[in-house]
């Protein structure tokens, strides 16, 4: 299944809750908070439907934020189910692990669909070798910076000087030479953005 490039307001109304989507400076306002597309629904057949639901919004709202596909995101799962500890905890971890989304939250892009582009065009390295695969998993004590080619983009310059997110307190980013080091995995309090794991587990529990 090809990935979603229609209007990312659309899905931000859908899940109710603002994805970091777009590349502008401000959270999305107006129509993107009005409710899910289609309007108010009526939803009928007792708790169960209305828990299967909440549980499958929570799976679909992580998945679009991270840019992850279906059967990605059913992977992910599987891998974090067999992890020591908790699942929901494992899973925040590995896709936050993900190169892309390492990219993103370093500030060397706006948005992690263009941190994708980045890695997928052979502009970002891992421990000085070009890695083009957005979905790679950097693991604890790498280090992730542009390639010279990179560094020269002027879309890269209003990432890093526009500062929208602080960089988070498990990266180690030294912004002049446009790398940063993966110190340790997030805390899933940390990097959840208005996410309840838990609600993914029940959801492939069931």
């Amino acid at each position: 299944m090809a990935r979603y490039t229609g209007p990312k307001c659309k899905l931000s109304r859908r899940e109710g809750s603002d994805l970091m989507l777009k590349s502008g400076v401000k959270p999305l306002e107006g129509k993107c908070r009005k409710s899910a597309p289609g309007g108010s629904r009526r939803s009928g057949g007792g708790g169960r439907k209305m828990d299967y639901l909440e549980h499958l919004r929570e799976k679909q709202k992580v998945r679009r934020i991270y840019g992850v596909l279906e059967k990605q995101f059913r992977n992910y799962y599987r891998r974090a189910d067999k992890m020591r500890g908790a699942t929901g905890v494992n899973l925040l971890q590995l896709l936050e692990s993900r190169l892309d989304n390492l990219v993103y939250r370093m500030g060397f892009s706006l948005t992690r669909a263009q941190a994708r582009q980045f890695v997928s065009h052979r502009l970002v390295t891992v421990n000085g070798a070009p890695v083009n695969i957005p979905s790679a998993l950097v693991t604890v004590g790498q280090t992730v910076a542009l390639s010279e080619r990179g560094r020269k983009l002027s879309v890269v310059k209003d990432a890093l000087e526009l500062a929208l997110r602080r960089q988070p307190e498990w990266l180690d980013v030294d912004t002049e030479n446009f790398s940063g080091v993966y110190r340790e995995l997030p805390h899933p309090e940390a990097a959840a953005q208005d996410i309840n794991p838990n609600l993914i587990v029940e959801f492939y529990s069931k």
